[in-house]
């Protein structure tokens, strides 16, 4: 499931730096400083042990499917590390590290499966931050013969394994179920007044600037949509409690149904926490040629922005068109989850081992004595 990309970094990058001094990728392994971190991680452990046996027991099956892909995922705003697969007679392939493992897993329910999970490395390059790192991991599972509502109770159910409450910027937001629910569109209603789904850019450059939010000059839809989501929506969600955002417009949803009940929207939702983005589901798309469709778009999109190409996974075209089942699925970001439980203010304070930097601190320094 395609989830948690840092923003376009044109609009409002969401790359906050850690709170206090950041985690070193070249000491985390100095007893004192591993010894502040430990409980975190003892306890992302326990969180981790106890989804998978209630995942077990609901009658899931735990797979696991290759980082290397062909297609490291869709996403326009998304950068893919890249890597070069060799034969044994010196001949190469380009492959990319997957950002989900929903193509190999959506396969598989084409395969037979009918409930499956994972917990899946993921990669995406030019994230680090607060809440984002190169490498991390996501929760995903899918349910075959379900619909995105039955995602609901498996989120209300497996965030309250991390405990009653959980802890961001301040604020203790107790994990009590039945979660809100709110679309996008009454969300935007409530807090600028804005029939989003109406809005054309020029409507939305103008709700940009009332809110002191101002518009770039190539602004797209989705640039403007997130500059005014980002810092006047998000930031209020879930303060009280889990919120479920349903109903995202049909453009921003590339993988999943259109809502048969109003076709501006998609079967997609996410949840936040304090404000922070958790997870993220789709009622997924069977129809092959219409996932074709969508691809192809975002990759003209991608080209006209980035003026590189991602290659379509032709194989998972393929199992569309032998038929997967009607299916909904959802990633979790495991990390995220286990920093809320922990109360902790960095993502790096729950990961064994963090990604190396770009450059060597230690060199840095030395170079600017």
């Amino acid at each position: 499931m395609e989830t948690l990309p840092a923003p376009p970094g044109g609009v409002h990058s969401g790359l906050a730096p850690c709170r206090g001094k950041p985690l070193s990728p070249r000491s985390w392994w100095r007893p004192e400083v591993y010894a502040a971190r430990r409980p975190a991680l003892l306890r992302r452990a326990a969180l981790i042990r106890r989804i998978r046996e209630w995942l077990h027991a609901e009658g899931f099956v735990e797979v696991e499917t290759p980082a290397l892909q062909i297609a490291a995922g869709m996403e326009v705003h998304v950068t893919p590390f890249e890597t070069l697969l060799q034969g044994s007679d010196g001949r190469g392939r380009a492959l990319r590290l997957h950002s989900s493992p929903e193509f190999a897993m959506k396969k598989l329910l084409v395969a037979g499966e009918r409930r499956l999970f994972q917990f899946a490395r993921v990669f995406r390059n030019a994230e680090r931050s607060a809440t984002h790192h190169p490498e991390f991991t996501l929760l995903e599972w899918y349910r075959a013969d379900a619909g995105w509502r039955d995602l609901i109770r498996d989120c209300e159910a497996l965030l309250a394994l991390a405990g009653s409450e959980l802890r961001w910027n301040g604020r203790r937001v107790p994990v009590v179920a039945p979660f809100e629910r709110l679309s996008v569109a009454a969300a935007f209603q409530d807090r600028l007044g804005l029939d989003v789904l109406a809005a054309d850019p020029l409507r939305l450059a103008v709700a940009c600037r009332a809110e002191g939010l101002a518009p770039g000059l190539e602004d797209s839809w989705e640039d403007l949509f997130f500059r005014l989501f980002l810092n006047r929506i998000e930031p209020h969600l879930g303060l009280a409690r889990p919120v479920v955002l349903h109903g995202w417009p049909a453009r921003m949803a590339a993988l999943a149904r259109l809502d048969p009940a109003d076709t501006r929207v998609a079967e997609r939702f996410e949840v936040y926490v304090g404000g922070l983005e958790l997870a993220n589901a789709f009622g997924e798309l069977t129809d092959a040629a219409e996932q074709r469709r969508r691809f192809e778009a975002a990759a003209r999109e991608r080209r006209a922005q980035h003026g590189d190409d991602l290659p379509l996974d032709e194989d998972f075209l393929a199992a569309l068109e032998y038929g997967m089942p009607t299916s909904a699925g959802i990633a979790l970001g495991l990390d995220r989850l286990a920093m809320l439980a922990a109360g902790r203010h960095c993502i790096e304070d729950v990961l064994w081992a963090p990604v190396v930097a770009v450059r060597d601190e230690e060199n840095d320094e030395e170079e600017g004595e």
